[in-house]
């Protein structure tokens, strides 16, 4: 499938509307949604798989066209090898599964991040999934693993340097974006962190740069329809001037009439 390339943000104004066209989420508290009910924290990692589930269908019930997660960091090798080796496997078991339904659905699926870290098996789970969903267009789904912006970043440059050589010196964001993880999507019109951090924690650098940021407290496995539409509803809210003034944002006011009497009779 051939690249759409998206305008920049800070080179252009996209296109605005009152529900959010790229969705992105950094899915938080899930070990301490388990801590809370004195469960392992495994658990709360499969009951995010749940939510996910649900804020997939959610999305396409509202018309979002693209949904990106945060599913595992580039710093979340620092975990305990044993969390790490269960959502490894988790990982593997939900691509498993949840492959023919997203097909069925028409969500189109996309991995991004090092995958060079991952055993086979699971690399080649990615690609089938990505393979099979390729020409499905009713929603957009990124899972964001072995991810971090900057490693983003770096892959890019150095795609770059590799590709035009010649050019070096003289680069532009133009000549950068086709070599970011995400040349084939929108930049996000709203992210979502939950689980009460107020942070981005090194997810998507480059293309949150206009991006409105949404934080709740609530841990991932609870987050709900009636949590993201409380999300959406601070969304409409927002006044996104992409470097202009709210002046510059109002609808022009056209002039009033001017009448020229009729003096063919006085």
């Amino acid at each position: 499938m051939a690249i759409r390339m998206f305008s920049s943000s800070t080179r252009s104004i996209p296109e605005l509307g009152n529900v959010p066209n790229h969705l992105a989420v950094i899915m938080d508290g899930n070990g301490r949604w388990a801590k809370k009910r004195f469960l392992p924290r495994v658990a709360g990692h499969q009951q995010g798989v749940e939510t996910v589930r649900r804020l997939v269908k959610a999305c396409i019930e509202r018309g979002i066209g693209y949904l990106t997660l945060f599913a595992f960091s580039s710093e979340n090798w620092r975990r305990p090898t044993e969390e790490v080796s269960f959502l490894m496997s988790l990982f593997v078991a939900a691509l498993e599964r949840e492959i023919g339904r997203l097909h069925a659905n028409g969500v189109r699926l996309h991995v991004i991040g090092d995958l060079s870290a991952f055993e086979p098996r699971l690399i080649d789970l990615i690609r089938r999934g990505e393979s099979l969903t390729a020409s499905n267009d009713k929603l957009t789904l990124t899972i964001a693993a072995n991810y971090g912006g900057r490693w983003d970043l770096m892959q890019a440059f150095n795609g770059l340097v590799l590709a035009y050589p010649e050019k070096a010196g003289v680069y532009t964001e133009a000549d950068l974006e086709p070599f970011l993880a995400m040349n084939y999507a929108p930049e996000p019109d709203l992210f979502i962190r939950t689980g009460g951090e107020q942070r981005i924690s090194n997810f998507l650098l480059w293309q949150l740069a206009y991006c409105e940021l949404y934080f709740t407290d609530q841990f991932w496995p609870d987050f709900d329809e009636v949590t993201l539409d409380g999300a959406i509803a601070s969304f409409r809210k927002r006044e996104r001037r992409f470097g202009r003034t709210s002046e510059q944002l109002l609808p022009a006011v056209p002039p009033a009439p001017t009448f020229k009497a009729d003096t063919r009779n006085v």
